[in-house]
């Protein structure tokens, strides 16, 4: 079975390419303290224009997408407080934001946060939002099907660039929390 590694000419330890990805991203991987060596978390340069799943995976190949992942920031609101989280979910899958992440809120309604709040809080580009270097006090939720999967593919913090990461080391990210059907078909 391929890996993401195998669909890209140039990949390097994402340590090494710390001045092509964005500050909050760099500064988590200088700062990396999980029970994965950073050293197995990989950069390739990609291009911008193909920065979406289904672009980058027409690009690159079909199998790439069940090794894929996307990163969504998500607004849920209860009595008059919002509360940004991150859903971290197998690209061929959706995030069950009015389940799934209303009930791990413990909000009365959630939806996708608006992007120019999901870009400005983030400190990363649309479309290239990553879980490796988003705030401390956000909630991370990942499917569980993520820490099952070798290595998967991720945005970089910016439309430019990729990661390839164990599905280990997202799963183990400070302040993960793990949940069954966070993704959904």
């Amino acid at each position: 079975m391929p890996v993401p590694m195998d669909a890209f000419d140039d990949v390097r330890p994402a340590v090494e390419c710390l001045d092509l990805l964005v500050p909050p991203v760099a500064g988590a991987l200088r700062d990396w303290q999980g029970p994965v060596a950073v050293e197995e978390l990989r950069y390739v340069d990609t291009d911008p224009a193909i920065a979406d799943t289904a672009l980058l995976v027409e690009h690159y190949g079909p199998w790439l997408l069940e090794q894929s992942a996307n990163c969504v920031v998500v607004a849920g609101k209860r009595g008059g407080q919002t509360t940004l989280a991150a859903c971290v979910v197998l690209s061929h899958t959706r995030v069950d934001v009015n389940g799934a992440v209303r009930r791990q809120l413990g909000a009365r309604k959630a939806s996708f946060a608006p992007m120019d709040q999901a870009v400005d809080e983030s400190g990363m580009e649309y479309g290239g939002i990553t879980p490796i270097g988003l705030p401390a006090d956000w909630p991370l939720l990942v499917d569980t099907a993520i820490a099952e999967t070798p290595y998967a593919l991720i945005g970089s913090g910016s439309r430019r660039g990729k990661l390839i990461v164990p599905g280990t080391a997202l799963a183990e990210l400070p302040g993960a929390t793990l949940l069954d059907g966070l993704g959904t078909a």
